[in-house]
């Protein structure tokens, strides 16, 4: 029998967009978190480089829209972009009331120290030094644990969404609440609510290598859309130029503040090398400096290129980037005197469900959030910072929203049935897991990374239609684990990812394809894919 809990709002996941959600909630619901690991362990922890935020007379607005779209190679919603830098200022006041401490100009400053990323045409990144998501992740879960409407549930992991569709067979299709598979106690429960909201994150352990922490494994799509959400570009993977190339370096980014403040990108011989693919060299939008380091890799056989900030004075690295210094540090590497070996790997989803400005998805009485929602910010190619942002505008949007419907709300939902493992058998092995876990991941690699092809990503589709076969034989037959789900999580999300990336035969933003290098007029629009039931 399975543990019942019952909320009016619940949120999975635990980083900056849920954590915000619930804050704007607390006064007004009870509302549950569940974090499928620690409740800190998230991309936000890691994010280093800040929040973009126009705050300098130099800057405007309209620069940062305009920045934005151009970024966003043609797909970026119009009004979602507005609306988000329109409300970034009062997301940054309200952060800094909570007590997030950025970085001042100097210690008697009263103005912060601002940043420039790759895309923005001003500085307008606001940061804590390079920690800025651990500053802000920090704060708020502070602030969380001391609410007392606020439940917390760390190492839950969703199974599936509840829908009034699949539970009671009825044609509209409305959330209900999650199975959940109570990790530490290998035991299922039912979490009913009248309103759920996914704030799950990114995808990009699909991705052999990559930028995000070991969590980072599309649940909120997957499940979103398993549940009849529909699922918008997700072709469109953004993969983090500079990631620091070491054995034991396991996913640490290397923040693109340095570049910001002048850090060169440069091959083994010292040379070199934005300038030949952009004007705006290092500055260039990810998705270039990307292709380019992926290019001279290739072109020379070399294992990585490097990254040189040490013509900046020591004291101005050490003061700006602590973290990075200190952690390279402990591989051997000094930034102030030598270059830091880079590759690039899988950072950001700019796809996800698909969401209007109040978080709503398709389904009644389902939200997403962060970088799982699809708002139409970041188009076919999301500018730096600008993700945090996100989390921040939208979570408060959705908030606002889920206040007003709060008293019209039904919170005596249906009787639902327990989650059923009665057909089902312990495991007398994990390595089938473990194996298909390895093979996804490198042949998305392979296959559907950076540079694409019409052979490669047809190779892709036929690895994965043989490996959904076997995580569904083994999902039907077995009991549930986290590593079971997390398979199935990503298996879901390389089908979308493999499928959108089929549907669009032109290169713009993140999809560079060699059977079509050029952009098409055609194709400028959303891959929207929709589930056939």
């Amino acid at each position: 029998m399975t543990t019942k809990y019952h909320f009016d709002v619940l949120i999975i996941g635990s980083g900056a967009a849920g954590l915000t959600h619930a804050l704007h909630l607390a006064d007004h619901a009870q509302v549950a978190i569940l974090s499928k690991g620690q409740l800190e362990e998230g991309a936000s922890l890691y994010a280093q480089g800040g929040i973009s935020v126009v705050l300098d007379q130099a800057d405007s607005l309209q620069s940062h829209i305009d920045d934005t779209l151009l970024a966003g190679a043609g797909l970026c919603d119009q009004e979602a972009v507005s609306y988000t830098v329109k409300h970034a200022r009062e997301s940054i006041e309200w952060l800094i009331e909570q007590g997030v401490s950025f970085t001042k100009d100097g210690i008697t400053s009263e103005t912060y120290h601002l940043t420039q990323e790759g895309g923005h045409s001003h500085r307008r990144i606001i940061h804590s030094a390079d920690a800025t998501g651990r500053e802000v992740e920090t704060t708020l879960l502070a602030k969380v644990k001391a609410h007392p409407n606020i439940h917390l549930f760390p190492h839950h992991i969703g199974i599936d969404l509840i829908t009034s569709r699949k539970q009671l067979g009825q044609e509209e299709n409305t959330c209900l609440g999650c199975y959940v598979l109570d990790i530490k106690n290998d035991t299922p429960r039912t979490f009913t609510a009248p309103i759920t909201v996914l704030a799950t994150g990114g995808a990009g352990k699909v991705y052999l290598y990559t930028s995000n922490p070991d969590v980072s494994t599309g649940d909120g799509i997957a499940m979103g859309w398993r549940a009849g959400c529909r699922v918008a570009n997700m072709e469109f993977i953004q993969f983090h130029p500079t990631c620091l190339f070491h054995p034991k370096a396991k996913s640490f980014l290397i923040s693109e503040a340095l570049r910001g403040e002048g850090a060169k990108l440069i091959l083994a011989n010292g040379a070199p090398f934005m300038d030949q693919y952009h004007p705006q060299a290092e500055l260039a939008p990810r998705d270039i400096v990307a292709r380019a380091i992926d290019h001279e890799m290739k072109r020379l056989g070399d294992d990585c290129v490097y990254l040189d900030i040490s013509h900046q004075p020591k004291d101005f690295i050490t003061e700006h980037f602590p973290t990075i210094y200190q952690r390279c540090l402990t591989f051997g590497i000094d930034i102030t005197k030598e270059p830091i070996p880079v590759v690039p790997a899988a950072h950001y989803t700019c796809g996800g469900l698909m969401t209007n400005l109040d978080g709503q998805t398709d389904i009644s009485g389902l939200y997403a959030i962060g970088e799982t929602a699809h708002t139409g910010l970041h188009g076919a190619n999301r500018m730096a910072s600008n993700s945090l942002l996100e989390c921040l505008v939208f979570a408060r949007s959705a908030a606002q929203k889920i206040t007003q419907l709060l008293p019209q709300l039904n919170t005596e939902l249906p009787m639902i049935s327990p989650w059923d493992a009665s057909r089902v058998k312990p495991a007398k092995e994990a390595i089938s897991i473990s194996h298909n876990w390895d093979e996804l991941r490198r042949f998305m690699w392979d296959y559907v990374g950076i540079v694409r092809s019409n052979e490669r990503l047809h190779k892709a589709r036929q690895r994965l239609t043989l490996l959904q076969q076997e995580i569904d034989d083994y999902y039907s037959q077995h009991r549930i684990s986290s590593d079971l789900l997390e398979l199935r999580n990503l298996a879901d999300v390389a089908e979308l990812i493999i499928t959108s990336a089929l549907e669009r035969k032109e290169s713009r933003g993140l999809h560079y394809i060699l059977d079509y290098p050029e952009l098409s007029k055609m194709q400028a629009k959303d891959t929207i894919l929709e589930k056939k039931y």
